[in-house]
């Protein structure tokens, strides 16, 4: 490897030692489960930001919530003090620094001695052709939400001009792999596993006589055998089974569909999905991936397995719960989707008081998804519901409006054990992230990481690209 790609995975290695260290110190702050606890559970530690964060208006809470910047400027200082009386130094900087701020390689693309480049995010010199005509867009963006095109077209404008076949893993209907064989004009094979969709996508592609190729199979399936004596590779995977309604109509594909002579790219493959295409991806050794990670919690073990070496040396040990952190964030949430939030969480946290009194054991007791619809109802048919889901008796305990308003109360203390966890919610996602740079990096891939749309169109907004590098 040259000195160059050996000075920027040293660099990645280092930003991911920064945030492992402040997620160490600040662990208490945040692997809290708020719906557990009756009161701040790091206040006797953090005196001043118990004061500062009770001080804020309830009113308050979603605009800070929504914005880091703001959130970190109405806490850290209050923090600090605490830190200072403690006497502890905690890298706080680290809590509004972006990816794309602490790349090294966004401004340029370095080149090896073999005359490989390494992916770079401002290289964008491919962008201008991969503009659809007025007509084009209006049939291809048809049926897709604005933010979810605008999520597609800005993540292909960061892609390489590689030339090469393309394998879109987790396609769906194919909506990225199809922007990428008509502007790109590549060789797509798009994955999926649910067969309504393959057969739309295919549909479509077909009509517009494209250069794509649906595979309709299940990702955790293909190479199962494989996988599970090649422990160099596949240490950090966990078979997720498909529900039987679809694992049926998937195809079985028990070879790797990743070659070498290919370019993988996933947008927003959730948790172990995009995991999974990552160590087949490094076992194929393919030449180059774009990868938009998303939903880290959405995964098959307990906790979190890292994959890096370095993360494997890590001492934290992530729950499912913990690794929901990087996604608490409301950035386009409208005042009504926000205010259901708000009501749910209230009456959830009301009949949680309600049938801790009942059943005489101080335990949360998760209820299922609600539908919305269960919202425009009252409390009163909330608690009947849930106790009748939950086998809960309640006997005579059945003034619900006090327990509503125990909910509203428990709901002032809860957004605010949040608000604080929320400080900590970019670094956790940027450690996940380097997480997966330095495992490519030690499969010998050159990497870059940073961000290819705003804020504002996904908070998911992370991507990584990967290319394979001659040693």
């Amino acid at each position: 490897m040259n000195q160059d790609n050996l000075q920027q995975q040293l660099t990645y290695s280092q930003q991911f030692s920064e945030l492992n260290q402040l997620l160490e110190q600040s662990a208490a702050l945040w692997q809290v489960r708020a719906f557990e606890v009756n009161a701040l559970p790091w206040a006797e530690d953090f005196p001043q930001l118990a004061e500062a964060v009770w001080a804020l208006a309830d009113d308050e809470l979603d605009g800070l919530d929504a914005e880091q910047s703001l959130l970190v400027k109405a806490l850290s200082p209050a923090l600090s003090q605490d830190l200072r009386a403690l006497g502890q130094d905690w890298d706080l900087s680290l809590l509004t620094a972006s990816i794309a701020e602490r790349t090294v390689f966004n401004d340029k693309t370095v080149t090896d001695k073999a005359g490989v480049a390494e992916p770079s995010l401002m290289d964008n010199t491919a962008a201008k052709q991969d503009c659809l005509s007025f007509d084009d867009e209006a049939h291809f963006s048809a049926h897709i939400k604005g933010r979810k095109w605008q999520q597609i077209t800005a993540f292909v404008q960061h892609l390489p001009q590689l030339n090469l076949p393309v394998l879109e893993w987790c396609a769906g209907k194919g909506h990225l792999g199809r922007l990428i064989a008509k502007a790109r004009g590549a060789e797509v094979v798009s994955l999926e596993w649910q067969a309504p969709l393959c057969e739309a996508g295919q549909a479509f592609a077909d009509k517009w006589q494209l250069s794509q190729t649906f595979i309709c199979a299940d990702a955790f399936a293909i190479g199962a055998e494989h996988a599970a004596t090649n422990t160099s590779i596949t240490t950090s995977i966990t078979t997720v089974e498909a529900p039987a309604e679809h694992a049926a109509k998937a195809n079985p594909l028990t070879t790797n569909p990743l070659t070498a002579r290919q370019q993988a790219v996933a947008l927003h493959a959730c948790g172990d999905l995009h995991v999974r295409l990552l160590t087949l991806a490094a076992e194929a050794g393919t030449q180059a991936l774009a990868i938009s990670p998303c939903c880290y919690h959405l995964i098959h073990a307990s906790h979190y397995q890292p994959l890096s070496n370095l993360a494997q040396q890590s001492s934290l040990k992530l729950s499912r719960h913990d690794l929901q952190l990087p996604l608490q964030q409301s950035v386009i949430a409208n005042p009504k989707q926000q205010a259901l939030r708000h009501q749910e969480i209230a009456w959830r946290l009301g009949f949680d008081a309600l049938q801790r009194q009942c059943r005489q054991i101080a335990e949360y007791l998760p209820l299922p998804s609600l539908k919305q619809s269960q919202l425009s109802g009252s409390f009163t048919d909330f608690c009947l519901w849930a106790a009748e889901t939950k086998a809960v008796n309640l006997a005579k305990n059945k003034d619900f409006e006090a327990w509503l308003e125990i909910g509203r109360q428990r709901q002032q203390l809860t957004r605010r054990i949040d608000l604080v966890a929320h400080l900590f919610r970019t670094v956790l996602e940027q450690w996940l992230i380097l997480d997966r740079a330095c495992f490519l990096q030690e499969q010998g891939y050159g990497v870059c990481v940073g961000e290819f749309c705003a804020n504002s169109v996904t908070p998911r907004n992370s991507l990584i690209l990967a290319q394979k590098m001659s040693v």
